[in-house]
Formats: C-alpha cells, sequence, structure tokens
C-alpha cells in the first residue's frame, strides 16, 4: 500500500513481430498500446502502478509477479506466448497466487473462448443463439441452413474471419472451412448466418451488481452490396481498409426501446449464466423477423480508448479513470478470491 492506495500492476502481453502471422499483429499489438493508457489512467487516479510485461517466460512472469507484489492486478492479458488459448492460464496463476484482479475468472476465460461450448450453455438458459455445428472435416457438410458462417472456434477479435467466411453453398463452404483448417486447426465452429443488423452491449458490474450499458450498432449501410455485412478482421483492426471505414459502429445506436431493453436484458443475463465479473461485451444479431441471436460473449474486450468498449462507457458518461477505479475497488473487495 502507498498512502492507503494499492499498488497496481498493469500486465499485458509483450507485443513481439512474428513474420510469420503477420495477420494477427494489429490486434496484438494494440494490447501493448491498451496498457499503456490504462497505466496513465490508474496513475491520474493517484494509485502507485507498475507495468508488468509477459513475454515467452512463465517463471520470467511468476518471479516478475513476486517481485513487485501489486496489491491488485489489472489484467489485459489476452493470450500467452502468442498463443490465444492460454489467455485464461494467466488468470489461473492469479488465482493460485491469490493476487486480487480484474476482469474475468479462468472458468469464464476458458467458456467462453470456445465458443462452442459457451453457446451450449446459453441456450441451455434459454438464450437464442444461431444454429451451429462444430466440423470435423473439409468434406462434412453440417445440418444447417445456408449461407453459414465459418468461425475458428477458439479465437477471438475477429480472427480467421473474412468476407469468404460466410458461404452460400456447399463449395463455398468448403473454401471457408479449408482456409480456417489450414490456418486454425480443426474443428471449425459452423454457424447459420444471421443476415441482419448487429449490436453488441458492454456490461459493466459494482461488484455482484451488473449493469448494461448503451447498445452500439455497426452501421452496414455504406458496404458494397457484394460484400456479406459482417465485422471481418480487417474490417477490425485495418483502419485504412474500405471495409473498416464502412462498417462503423454507433454508440448509441438509433433503435426503438423494445429492442434496447431486449438486446440489454440478453447481455445481462449471458453475462450471468457463463459467470462473468466486472466487465464483458455481449454480441448480437438481429434478422430481419427482428429476432434477437447471441453471437458470442467476449470476458475481456479491448478496452482502450478509441475501442467499443469505452464508448459504450463515454455513451453512459462514464469517465475512463472511474470505470477503473470502479474495477480496482471490486478487486480489492474480493480479496484474492475468486
Amino acid at each position: 500500500m502507498n498512502n492507503g492506495k494499492p499498488l497496481v500492476g498493469v500486465v499485458y502481453e509483450v507485443y513481439i513481430p512474428n513474420p510469420k502471422a503477420a495477420d494477427k499483429e494489429l490486434s496484438e499489438e494494440t494490447v501493448e498500446e491498451m496498457a499503456r493508457e490504462v497505466y496513465e489512467a490508474v496513475l491520474a487516479l493517484g494509485y502507485p502502478a507498475v507495468l508488468i510485461p509477459v513475454k515467452d517466460s512463465f517463471l520470467g512472469f511468476l518471479r516478475r509477479i513476486q517481485e513487485v507484489k501489486p496489491d491488485v492486478v489489472v489484467n489485459l492479458c489476452e493470450s500467452f506466448d502468442g498463443t490465444t488459448r492460454l489467455e485464461s492460464n494467466v488468470a489461473g496463476v492469479y488465482e493460485l497466487l491469490r493476487v486480487s484482479f480484474t476482469g474475468n475468472v479462468m472458468r469464464s476465460l476458458s467458456l467462453c473462448q470456445d465458443k462452442f461450448r459457451a453457446k451450449a450453455v446459453l441456450s441451455a438458459h434459454g438464450l437464442p443463439t444461431p444454429p451451429a455445428c462444430l466440423v470435423h472435416s473439409v468434406d462434412e457438410v453440417p445440418p444447417l441452413k445456408f449461407p453459414v458462417i465459418c468461425k475458428p472456434n477458439g479465437e477471438d477479435a475477429s480472427m480467421g474471419i473474412t468476407p469468404r467466411s460466410v458461404a452460400r453453398d456447399e463449395a463455398g463452404l468448403r473454401t471457408a472451412l479449408a482456409s480456417i483448417r489450414d490456418r486454425f486447426g480443426l474443428p471449425v465452429l459452423a454457424e447459420e448466418f444471421i443476415d441482419g443488423r448487429e449490436f453488441n452491449v458492454a456490461v459493466m458490474a459494482e461488484g455482484a451488481e451488473a449493469r448494461a450499458l448503451p447498445v452500439s450498432e455497426i452501421d452496414f449501410s455504406a458496404l458494397p452490396k457484394d460484400q456479406p455485412r459482417i465485422i471481418s478482421y480487417e474490417a477490425k483492426w485495418f483502419e485504412t481498409s474500405e471495409l473498416y471505414i464502412k462498417t462503423p459502429p454507433v454508440c448509441p445506436a438509433d433503435i426503438e426501446d423494445d429492442i434496447r431493453l431486449r438486446l440489454q436484458n440478453h447481455a445481462l443475463e449471458a453475462f450471468r449464466v457463463l459467470g462473468c465479473r466486472d466487465y464483458a461485451r455481449v454480441d448480437f444479431r438481429m434478422d430481419k423477423k427482428g429476432r434477437l441471436f447471441i453471437l458470442e460473449v467476449n470476458p475481456n474486450p479491448d478496452v482502450s480508448l478509441n475501442a467499443g468498449y469505452a464508448r459504450a462507457l463515454k455513451a453512459a458518461g462514464i469517465e475512463y479513470g472511474d470505470f477503473w477505479k470502479l474495477m480496482i475497488r471490486n478487486a480489492q473487495n474480493r480479496n484474492g478470491k475468486s
């Protein structure tokens, strides 16, 4: 403690350029930028803070945590050693060490990262998700209605999603499956494509009380007609790309109150049933009949100043620093308990 305030460690994975995975670098590089923004926000609140970079050495990471001895860790790690599936293990380290940390626990991170398993939990609780299958072979044709969208089952940040991910027929399906198999392996999540509006809802919790922030909608109106209405990796991360420029988010969304309430209520329920805490983002599609479908729950969204979560905070009238003050207080109140 320093003058009664906890020492805050801001933990993030170091960005190391990898020529063999250039298409992954934009999303990973932003983590380091985000860490700097969070670190500066924490300092501005008057907390003593230390940046704790995570590299490829697990023992080095443990030593650094033991040297710094943070009272609270702000966990910004989205992977470990460049591997997305190890994201939850970092949270597991804090749990084993009884270190108070912000964000979601290992269990929730792991569950949400397995998109198909998370969909099963949502469905079991009566929450709507698009029909989907895990596909184990490029030659397998799942019992789904076309169009079908194919996604890596264990990645996030729109990784592996391109306009070709939306298949209109069996030939397109094989192409989409092969593309994901070659980069990410099998199985692949195949899901009936909901051709309609796309929304997301940021959720923030103060202790056990969660609240849904203003709804955000992706504006697809400027996209060329031959492009599927999706947020591909390029549309999400390449700021000079036509797909990025022509898919701007609008927050708060210009929607009817009943749609907003349904989205926010579904988001809060999804947050609850997947065991989330502190913050998360829930992505939705709405079909032409007005039916809502949860695409996924992201328990570790981008919380940088120019990203969607911060945009929702601003729309709700919540200062960025005040958000982190609340998250640190949440972690203190848990006192190392998950």
